[in-house]
């Protein structure tokens, strides 16, 4: 007769580690026996997913996570909500944070979520938030000048010291980060509006996605722009298979980043691409992301491949402003290429400001945010490390070939602009940084923190969502796109200003129409 199995009381990252292995095709019946538990405790804990990752994705020590075995609730559990969201808030804009501001706003929550009795946010209730979320320090602070150069510089040492006892080259090393773009914003003769139509005769709409990059520091690998629009299938897209855009696209009510598409990202696409580029570099598969403090990114713990050798280390709150590579002027030329482009598009196809504002879709803006990616160069990107890799440079013997898109070369183009034509200088720069502060996760006002602690949602988000969602799909045969293209090509042929390699394109494309339609009628 067998022994009665001993019960064994699992940390939350064992938890963690279940579940990856559990999404990688793992068997419950596997892991009981792995982790010496019953083959309910696995379905429990598959069941319980969403709620773990959350929880982890909120902590602050990785150490407390091996150590920490149940995610027990506060007794005030609306007040520990509002107070978690609000202090993630803080740790991103690095503003101070310390045990008394903690405790005042503690109570200023306490009494405007209406809870009832009396609260003391004694010594004793912050060191029971702080070991809930494994928050290992309360104090944030965000000394300007001294204070922070003096952190920058302790962070950068500690940075170069770990990546040569790691034995990472710049080729392995990455960072991320998001920004908003208001995609439809033009300038204007008088102001420039966020996101809205400044064309006289349209109605204001504002139109914003949430644009995440990444690259390594020698620039030579960027992965594709993560894209967060508010619709799954916006109308533009038709019958385009999201798969098949020049950017990941995720979907999310208000378009804004969170926990959840992060970490898709993270495990679907950043650890599958990064592997494959350091294998075609010969190098070990082995890198690591660096982060600033977003409420939007999950905790060190989620954020690691299943063999551990590719994971994301975090800026300081008080340095990340001033050091985070891609924020030294890499996502800033980005977002002058994508609007000079927009501007010199319109310029080559005649139109008036009115049409080309009129047709100009998510789907176009898609493909022209892609390219000014693309057009940023490996240089750019390298030249932002400087202050954390200040060798990287020498090493890599990148020139220094300049490629900011000036405001005078803008000017240019929109003096043969219909209705921009007398635009002031000063505009046009306000209208190169419109978003340039626009943070890339939703910033949340007090009474918005209450809402969410209460559960209540906005649903206005939600209809505007289905305002905009599927429309019927087209179905185009490959009799009807050959003759398109056939149509095309002599188009083409017929101008003698084409040049041949935009016609060669349109050959390829038509051969492999050809292939694609002979395949279909030997399949029939």
């Amino acid at each position: 007769m067998s022994g009665k199995r001993k019960r064994v009381v699992l940390t939350i990252k064992d938890k963690l580690d279940i579940i990856k292995k559990l999404e990688d095709g793992g068997s419950s019946k596997q892991l009981a026996v792995i982790y010496g538990i019953g083959e309910t405790t696995v379905r429990d804990i598959r069941k319980n997913k969403e709620k773990i990752i959350t929880y982890a994705s909120s902590s602050d020590s990785t150490s407390l996570l091996a150590k920490r075995k149940s995610m027990k609730p506060s007794m005030y559990e609306e007040l520990d909500k509002a107070m978690l969201e609000w202090f993630n808030q803080q740790r991103a804009k690095g503003n101070p944070v310390s045990g008394p501001i903690c405790a005042k706003r503690a109570e200023f929550f306490f009494y405007a979520l209406g809870m009832d009795g009396d609260f003391n946010p004694s010594a004793g209730w912050l060191t029971r938030f702080k070991q809930r979320h494994s928050i290992r320090e309360i104090n944030i602070r965000n000394e300007r000048l001294s204070g922070d150069e003096t952190a920058v510089e302790d962070f950068c040492s500690n940075f170069r010291d770990y990546i040569e006892r790691e034995n990472l080259q710049p080729e392995q090393i990455y960072n991320a980060d998001e920004t908003g773009l208001f995609w439809k914003c033009l300038p204007s003769r008088t102001s420039v509006i966020k996101g809205k139509c400044t064309v006289p005769g349209h109605k204001s709409v504002e139109e914003r996605v949430t644009i995440m990059c990444c690259a390594n520091a020698t620039g030579l690998h960027k992965l594709k722009l993560c894209v967060v629009g508010k619709a799954k299938k916006p109308r533009s897209f038709k019958s385009t298979d999201t798969s098949n855009l020049p950017v990941s696209y995720f979907s999310q009510k208000g378009a804004w980043m969170d926990l959840s598409i992060f970490r898709q990202w993270f495990d679907k696409i950043f650890v599958p691409q990064v592997r494959e580029h350091l294998r075609s570099k010969g190098l070990q598969e082995k890198a690591v992301l660096l982060l600033d403090n977003s409420p939007t990114h999950p905790n060190e713990n989620v954020l690691r491949s299943d063999d551990g050798q590719i994971f994301a280390k975090y800026l300081p709150p008080n340095v990340a402003s001033l050091i985070q590579p891609l924020n030294q002027g890499v996502i800033a030329t980005m977002k002058r290429n994508y609007r000079a482009r927009l501007l010199q598009n319109n310029l080559e196809e005649g139109n008036d400001l009115r049409s080309f504002w009129k047709k100009l879709t998510l789907l176009d803006a898609l493909y022209e945010i892609a390219m000014a990616w693309n057009l940023v160069k490996p240089v750019t990107i390298s030249r932002a490390w400087k202050k954390i890799l200040p060798t990287i440079e020498e090493k890599e013997g990148l020139d220094f070939d300049g490629e900011d898109i000036s405001v005078a070369a803008i000017a240019t183009i929109l003096q043969h602009t219909k209705g921009l034509e007398n635009v002031p200088t000063e505009n046009i720069e306000k209208w190169l940084e419109v978003d340039s502060t626009e943070p890339g996760y939703e910033v949340l006002t007090d009474s918005e923190i209450i809402k969410r602690a209460q559960g209540q949602t906005d649903e206005s988000s939600e209809e505007e969502e289905e305002e905009i969602e599927l429309i019927p799909e087209k179905h185009i045969n490959h009799a009807a796109a050959l003759q398109w293209t056939e149509n095309l090509l002599d188009y083409l042929e017929q101008q003698g200003d084409m040049i041949l390699p935009d016609r060669l394109v349109i050959r390829k494309l038509r051969a492999t129409i050809r292939n694609k339609q002979k395949m279909a009628n030997s399949s029939q």
